[in-house]
């Protein structure tokens, strides 16, 4: 009998465990030796604040980056074909969902392994549930452009795909370039457009605000190196 493939959420910062994630998954957490993983040391980390009694010497890990090879994924599955449970685990918040995680997921499918989503925390959906926003339709679209010219004619895109289908489009920044980010969001979209600056998501500096564009201009929140995630609605 295989085992079963479980996305586990990570926290999106220094918050409670008991904030994050339901009983029944620590439970879960608890029961697995094997695991995939985006970075082994911050997995650690976070499976001991999960569980002090974990005994880390015993747990096996694969690391999945941006430097693993494709061809070495299957080999990551060989404890799901002789029976045994594991977890995937990301950075922050849920695997597969903007983090590593979805080419995992394919192969499992392919070889009629189940994949469990556990219950825990994603950005993008809890910016979504607090923005007043369009939560019937909204679209996640990752990075904007690095190339600091082609960032206007991307905002201004999304700005137009926002309003022609009522959908609120979702970006995020490099931490560092925020402030950067949301100068130009400032600039480019219309006065009426409205945007939320959804920061720090669980931490006790938790900021969540939804304003229009024009009354955004003159009262900047300093969201400098803060994880943060935007939304706008045209």
């Amino acid at each position: 009998m295989k085992g079963q493939l479980f996305f586990i959420p990570n926290t999106l910062g220094d918050s409670p465990i008991e904030r994050n994630l339901a009983n029944e998954t620590i439970g879960i957490i608890r029961s697995l030796k094997y695991f995939i993983v985006e970075n082994v040391r911050s997995t650690r980390r976070f499976l001991k604040k999960v569980d002090k009694s974990i005994d880390i010497d015993t747990l096996t890990f694969f690391v999945l980056d941006k430097h693993t090879k494709v061809e070495d994924l299957p080999t990551f599955l060989k404890p799901l074909l002789d029976g045994n449970n594991m977890g995937m685990v990301s950075e922050a918040g849920c695997p597969g969902v903007a983090d590593p995680g979805a080419d995992i997921a394919q192969l499992a499918h392919e070889r009629n392994i189940r994949v469990v989503p556990l219950v825990g925390p994603s950005s993008i959906l809890m910016s979504v549930m607090a923005s007043g926003l369009n939560g019937q339709s909204f679209a996640f679209n990752g990075y904007l452009p690095v190339k600091k010219e082609e960032v206007p004619k991307t905002i201004k895109m999304l700005e137009e795909r926002s309003r022609r289908e009522n959908q609120t489009q979702l970006f995020i920044e490099t931490p560092y370039r925020n402030m950067r980010l949301l100068e130009d969001l400032l600039r480019h979209c219309n006065p009426k457009t409205r945007l939320c600056i959804a920061c720090d998501i669980t931490l006790e500096t938790e900021y969540i605000v939804t304003k229009t564009v024009a009354k955004w201009k003159g009262s900047l929140p300093d969201i400098n190196k803060r994880p943060a995630i935007f939304l706008i609605l045209a």
